[in-house]
């Protein structure tokens, strides 16, 4: 195929609103370096991640829930508003999930063939590897898949073999990763386990791969989306304003997976049983929490904090795609150009499951 020299995608200019969303038609195609793949874009899912880098949610200065700067961001931005806190780089084409074909190969490329269709791992390391706990995320410290294509290193992209749609495959990488990071870092097998924020993309994809794993799962979600929460694998499901100590009761789960923190925090700790695990990748309804620390070291409790993945955890990730032993939920797709009205969309939650873009051709 004949690759374009410019093509159609979206700039993210600074921090702040929608209005930073530059939809574009002449950004300059990239080419790959020796060590890269080209990608021709099929789908590209949105995540929280997108929101909170445009508004700069992750600096230290923003203390509020991540909807609280959905529409206008956050003023007064220290420069730590990246995920490894380091100064952002703009303009940025954001999109941290990426499926497509490869149309273009770098020089010292030996393990990727044109037209393999490809999933890019999201949460990267590091280019010179020095630091495992480095967060490097694709659409966040390099471009990502808000455009027709997308470079990637070939060492994070992976050939999957799969008869799901572009925007099924598209929902997998950010999402389903984090989750299974999660799970993979709290060893969760066939326990009793809390998962928050179940019906977002994240949390179904918790439910699913706990599932898989064997667990009984306890979602929390709205009253409106029980039954969808339950479709996707849920055991349970608990609503999100009730009381979690007496809807469960003092040392009633192995282990809690947390997208959410909040006001609710404490209770978490509460009903995991002593011995048991704490796994947290998100704090969409507010970073800043209560502990009382004799909860913490009278129950033997284990917090985590997962952000950096082992490769092993998006290498199962195809394995899984590849047997079917999971399938994302798709809510609902857009054209890229209507990247202001699917974060909107994704803001609201009313939806569960996925929203994915789909780049005009």
């Amino acid at each position: 195929m004949t690759i374009p020299k410019t093509m159609h995608g979206v700039y993210l200019m600074g921090h702040g609103g929608p209005e930073m969303l530059e939809y574009r038609k002449d950004i300059p195609v990239p080419s790959p370096a020796p060590n890269q793949v080209l990608i021709r874009v099929g789908a590209a899912g949105i995540n929280n991640t997108d929101i909170n880098t445009r508004i700069g949610w992750y600096s230290k200065t923003v203390t509020g829930s991540t909807d609280t700067g959905t529409y206008t961001g956050f003023s007064d931005l220290d420069d730590d508003s990246s995920w490894n806190g380091v100064p952002f780089q703009f303009p940025r084409i954001q999109g941290a999930d990426v499926c497509g074909h490869v149309v273009s190969i770098g020089s010292d490329v030996t393990d990727h063939a044109i037209g393999d269709r490809v999933l890019v791992r999201s949460m990267q390391s590091a280019p010179d590897k020095t630091e495992p706990y480095i967060a490097w995320t694709f659409g966040s410290e390099c471009d990502g898949g808000f455009a027709q294509y997308a470079t990637a290193r070939a060492s994070e992209t992976y050939a999957v073999k799969s008869d799901w749609s572009d925007a099924e495959l598209a929902s997998i990488p950010c999402a389903y990763s984090t989750a299974e990071g999660m799970l993979h870092r709290a060893n969760l097998g066939r326990e009793r386990v809390l998962i928050t924020g179940a019906s977002g993309g994240v949390g179904s994809a918790a439910v699913q791969l706990a599932k898989r794993r064997g667990a009984y799962v306890i979602a929390v979600s709205s009253a409106s989306k029980a039954d969808e929460v339950r479709g996707v694998g849920a055991d349970e499901v608990i609503d999100r304003n009730a009381d979690l100590v007496a809807e469960l009761g003092v040392n009633s789960v192995d282990a809690v997976v947390d997208l959410v923190a909040g006001a609710q925090w404490a209770s978490f700790l509460e009903v995991i049983r002593p011995g048991g695990r704490y796994a947290v990748a998100g704090a969409i309804a507010g970073p800043i929490v209560e502990l009382d620390v004799r909860t913490l070291y009278l129950k033997d409790l284990s917090l985590l904090g997962c952000t950096f993945q082992d490769p092993v955890v998006f290498k199962n990730l195809i394995s899984y795609i590849e047997a079917n032993e999971i399938r994302p939920l798709v809510a609902k797709t857009y054209p890229l150009s209507q990247i202001h009205a699917a974060q909107t969309d994704f803001v609201a939650k009313k939806h569960t499951g996925k929203l994915v873009l789909i780049p005009e051709m």
